[in-house]
């Protein structure tokens, strides 16, 4: 179970004192949401964030790029130290050239889908990808409310990439009210923002979260 707080609802003020408190806390990833208020309607930061980051912790930085044409920022992403960067599957034309562009710079490639987008889109990506993210809200905005109806979905990608090594992951809405019957679809990475940094104890609630055990699907 890997716990993968988002920043987009951290203090940006004390950004890096809210990340070193929860990587002390048990957080293995932390995740990078980037917006261009195209593909979705916000703006959030660029790789010059992700450096600033980068430069103060070792940990795994998961680039997620919400951003129309994302092969025009892969570089700069990965020049600045990202860990893995995932796009989305539809706001590329070429989604097995932009998966092979991002392995070209030696990290982790992911797609992400959103609510609505079939997994049959990325069938045949499947040899390029070392993670997929299934968004659980549409993407655009923080403390969004988790959408159930993406459950059937996450079982169904489980089953698809089985005897792969690809992680699936998940983004919007997870809290500890589901994050136990995400964990029995399949879920491998858990994307929290506001359950974690809008938490009175951030590293609590990474703590909590922690502590999750799988115990069998309420669907």
């Amino acid at each position: 179970m890997i716990i993968a707080p988002s920043i987009l609802s951290a203090n940006f003020a004390y950004l890096g004192d809210d990340i070193k408190e929860v990587t002390s806390s048990g957080a293995q990833w932390i995740h990078i949401d980037v917006m261009d208020g195209v593909f979705v309607p916000n703006i959030t930061i660029g790789p010059l964030v992700v450096k600033a980051i980068r430069d103060i912790t070792d940990i795994y930085l998961d680039c997620h790029l919400m951003i129309s044409q994302p092969e025009r920022y892969i570089k700069a992403f990965a020049d600045a130290g990202a860990g893995g960067i995932t796009v989305h599957a539809e706001a590329t034309n070429h989604l097995h050239r932009c998966l092979y562009m991002i392995r070209e710079h030696g990290i982790k490639a992911g797609v992400a889908l959103n609510p609505s987008t079939s997994l049959d889109t990325i069938e045949y990506c499947l040899d390029m990808l070392d993670l997929i993210l299934i968004m659980s809200v549409n993407p655009g905005f923080g403390g969004q409310v988790f959408i159930d109806a993406v459950i059937p979905k996450i079982i169904k990608a489980k089953e698809m990439i089985i005897g792969r090594n690809i992680l699936l992951e998940v983004d919007g809405g997870v809290d500890t009210s589901n994050i136990r019957t995400l964990h029995d679809a399949g879920i491998d990475v858990f994307v929290a923002g506001f359950s974690i940094f809008g938490s009175p104890d951030p590293g609590g609630a990474v703590r909590e979260m922690l502590k999750i055990k799988g115990s069998g699907l309420d669907i």
